[in-house]
């Protein structure tokens, strides 16, 4: 008699619930599930994206920092409705132009593929623009002085008068379109991994803890 297969640790079915939930919603731009990921800056958004991307199968993640640029920290909207909203909801392949942030200029056109999920993430994620387009918004649970403070440290003394007109720039944009009270889930940083709790829209319900043993769900 064959080995009976070993139940799921619960890190791992936690991970797969979340997979399961993106893979179990309706399209909604186009053949594509786009899955934002708001918060304030510095809040952990691209590793939270990053482990989300690897989890359902290494999908593409769009960076809204390769969007936005120095003279539109926020007034990206109509660049990233031409170059990827309209594409993907066209079912086309989406090409954008990334920001070198240090050169100060947009580089060359880069592909984004309708796929099954691609996952949004960066400051704005979840603005007025993009939300009808989004089947799920996940805001990282973090007070913006908190996120602020560790985004500096990290950036260091370099980036230092940059982020005295990013803060500025940050609260005017969340005064006036605010994500997080239409944010389906919530992502908080735990020790060991994340937590995520039902968010302000109420229209998802919240899993089990995420920890970094999570594994990645087989491609689908």
């Amino acid at each position: 008699m064959p080995p009976r297969p070993m139940p799921p640790l619960p890190q791992e079915s936690a991970i797969h619930d979340l997979v399961s939930r993106i893979r179990g919603l309706s399209p909604s731009c186009g053949p594509v599930r786009l899955v934002g990921v708001d918060g304030h800056a510095g809040s952990g958004k691209s590793t939270f994206a990053g482990r989300l991307a690897g989890a359902l199968g290494g999908v593409p993640v769009l960076r809204l920092d390769d969007i936005a640029s120095h003279q539109e920290l926020f007034g990206w909207t109509k660049r990233l409705l031409s170059q990827v909203i309209g594409p993907l909801g066209r079912g086309e392949q989406a090409y954008y132009t990334p920001y070198d942030w240090r050169a100060r200029a947009f580089g060359q056109p880069h592909p984004l593929p309708p796929a099954p999920v691609v996952v949004v993430e960066g400051v704005g994620a979840g603005r007025r623009a993009l939300r009808p387009h989004l089947a799920l918004l996940l805001w990282m649970e973090l007070p913006a002085e908190a996120a602020w403070s560790r985004g500096r440290a990290r950036d260091g003394a370099e980036q230092r008068e940059f982020w005295e007109g990013w803060v500025e720039a940050e609260r005017r944009h969340f005064a006036e379109d605010p994500s997080r009270p239409f944010a389906d889930l919530l992502v908080r940083e735990r020790e060991e991994g994340y937590e995520v709790l039902a968010g302000p829209a109420g229209t998802a319900e919240p899993l089990s803890p995420l920890t970094d043993g999570d594994g990645p769900s087989a491609p689908r």
